[in-house]
């Protein structure tokens, strides 16, 4: 099991930003399960809506990467407002990141997990928080 940063599946979903990291995230997600933050589901959906407005998908890529991501061993955890206030915002504060990418930390912590990203500053605030990252 590992937690699953947006960035990295977005990488599966856009040719020009695969890369190897990204694959073994997804032989591992098919092998084992993601567990995500609740704000995933909303960045997947941004960030493809956001692709088809700027022409980089059609509105049947959109569907077509709709449906393989849902087929995906993803459990999203769920995050109500105590959470986002007080664990979410205290690893943000401490690692100096967004509330998003503070999500993905505070899960991979919470549960003890490692963190699949392609992002270099969440990947840095991991490995000072001594979270493991995703090989």
């Amino acid at each position: 099991m590992l937690v699953l940063d947006a960035s990295v599946a977005l990488a599966w979903c856009f040719e020009d930003e695969s890369s190897a990291v990204a694959d073994r995230a997804l032989d591992r997600v098919v092998a084992e399960v993601a567990v995500v933050p609740a704000i995933w589901p909303l960045e997947m959906a941004n960030a493809l809506r956001s692709a088809e407005r700027r022409g980089r998908l059609t509105f049947a890529d959109q569907a077509r990467l709709r449906e393989l991501l849902m087929a995906l061993p993803i459990v999203v955890e769920p995050l109500d407002l105590a959470g986002a206030l007080g664990e979410v915002s205290e690893v943000a504060r401490a690692a100096d990141l967004s509330a998003y990418d503070a999500a993905y930390l505070a899960l991979a912590a919470r549960r003890a997990l490692p963190l699949a990203t392609t992002d270099e500053r969440l990947a840095r605030a991991c490995v000072a928080a001594g979270v493991q990252l995703a090989d």
